[in-house]
């Protein structure tokens, strides 16, 4: 019997490639290449799609733009949210066993990264063509159409390929990782110095700005940009995006560290590092997709179907007002996946926040204990590739076994901790507005601390050619 995931295997042909190099890649020239993608994904973030003119009021994505790497009415309107979308559809059915797959067989991870393509190009089309049939770019012809969805497919293969581009080794990390960690910059740069205004409160967009700027009116105005009106950035948001920051890094500092010996090399000693944060930020991002794609689609429904709420079903999926050229959410479903983002809403509607993150808290649950299992990192996986690198725990025989048995103490208790404490900050920050969203802020610690691993294993490998082998490249 063919197993589902074989069925793309045909179709991959068809679908462009990018081949791994055949050598190895000189760290500068990692650089080069990953600054490449980089400006090509700023670049594609201003260039405006072709045809959309200022048609269309709403903005589907709103503030989850952030988190998807996508800029409103450009070639980076879809961002990267078809290829977490389609990875987010892959993990779901691996974890709950409808897809078979053995990560640690070369050919069935090839197989996923050719599903893992194909559905990224599907959830392209799919959410390009809801984007032109909801009526986001307005009353356009039908040839006008066609050109978007082509631009918006084109513009999804170059984001694929840029992907698979770092990912294959000629660059450094991921395209999803540098995009996000990007744009999440940005929109904190933004926020706290940008000199854009004088707004509708008499102070500029910036919150660093505005903060300088209220000083000479004394108290009173100092408290006026202590918390600001209208969704503009305060200086209750800015303390929250560096005390975040802080909080991050120290709960990333926080390790179980057990003792193993190398058998090969008598007498060394070390420690392997089981981070409570043990899955990093892969819960939050797929959690976030979710969420993200749930908005998504409730609002395109509610806009073609239920515009008057008149439909009792539909009402239970989600309902909107239109504020500005963006459709909150009022009730339904929707309601309860979209955060207050301000400790004024949040104190506005407490059970609106606690069901929020209750729900994003169990999203992260969920989506860590079934990453460890199709990621490889679960308690087996983990005690034989510590075999296989010919190191074994102290006080114990080398064994599978017991390896086994001591990782199960922990991997997972620090997986599920941790995933509940990465809701718990990405939540309360939300409530509290921090710049890029809590969300934005957690993964995009987690990006530059995977970037500075990175670096140093370059850079170390670079120096000392040996250390290669001892470092699994």
């Amino acid at each position: 019997m063919v197993r589902f995931i074989e069925l793309f295997k045909p179709i991959a042909r068809f679908f462009p490639d990018i081949k791994a190099p055949d050598r190895k890649v000189a760290f500068n020239e990692k650089i080069f290449w990953t600054a490449i993608a980089l400006i090509i994904y700023f670049i594609m973030s201003q260039t405006p799609l072709y045809g959309i003119g200022n048609a269309g009021l709403n903005d589907p994505l709103g503030s989850l733009r952030v988190i998807f790497a996508s800029n409103r009415g450009t070639l980076m309107e879809l961002g990267i949210g078809p290829i977490v979308t389609a990875g987010l559809i892959l993990q779901v059915l691996a974890g709950s066993k409808m897809v078979n797959i053995d990560m640690s067989n070369p050919e069935d991870r090839s197989l996923f990264t050719s599903a893992s393509k194909i559905l990224s190009v599907v959830m392209t089309v799919f959410e390009a063509s809801a984007y032109i049939l909801g009526g986001t770019y307005g009353a356009i012809p039908v040839t006008t159409e066609i050109v978007i969805m082509l631009q918006l497919v084109m513009a999804g293969l170059i984001v694929l390929l840029l992907d698979e581009l770092l990912q294959k080794g000629w660059g450094l990390g991921s395209g999803i990782s540098l995009f996000i960690a990007a744009g999440v910059a940005s929109t904190i740069w933004w926020d706290s110095v940008a000199p854009m205004g004088p707004m509708t409160d008499g102070k500029y967009l910036g919150a660093l700005i505005a903060f300088a700027q209220s000083i000479g009116g004394g108290l009173a105005g100092v408290r006026s940009v202590l918390a600001r009106t209208g969704g503009l950035p305060d200086m209750v948001a800015f303390t929250t995006t560096l005390g975040v920051f802080a909080i991050i890094i120290y709960f990333n500092g926080m390790r179980v560290e057990i003792p193993v010996s190398y058998a090969r090399y008598r007498g060394f000693r070390g420690k392997f590092p089981l981070k409570l944060f043990y899955v990093s930020n892969i819960p939050v991002i797929f959690a976030a997709a979710l969420f993200g794609n749930i908005y998504f689609i409730s609002q395109l429904i509610w806009q073609r179907y239920n515009n008057l709420n008149a439909n009792f079903w539909l009402n239970l999926v989600g309902t909107f007002t239109v504020q500005g050229t963006q459709y909150q959410p009022s009730g339904g479903l929707v309601y309860y996946v979209v955060p207050p983002q301000s400790l004024q809403l949040t104190a506005a509607d407490p059970l609106r926040a606690l069901v929020y993150l209750a729900l994003l808290i169990m999203g992260c649950v969920f989506f860590a204990v079934t990453w460890v299992e199709v990621g490889g990192m679960d308690s087996r996986t983990v005690a034989r590739q510590l075999l296989d690198s010919g190191m074994q725990i102290e006080g114990f025989r080398r064994s599978e076994v017991p390896i086994r048995q001591v990782l199960d103490r922990y991997i997972p208790v620090v997986t599920i901790l941790g995933a509940i404490l990465i809701g718990l900050i990405a939540g309360v920050a939300n409530f509290l507005g921090a710049f890029g969203s809590g969300t934005g802020i957690l993964l995009t610690v987690g990006i530059i601390e995977q970037y500075y691993q990175i670096f140093v294993q370059e850079r170390i490998t670079e120096l000392y050619p040996a250390a290669r082998g001892f470092l699994g490249e």
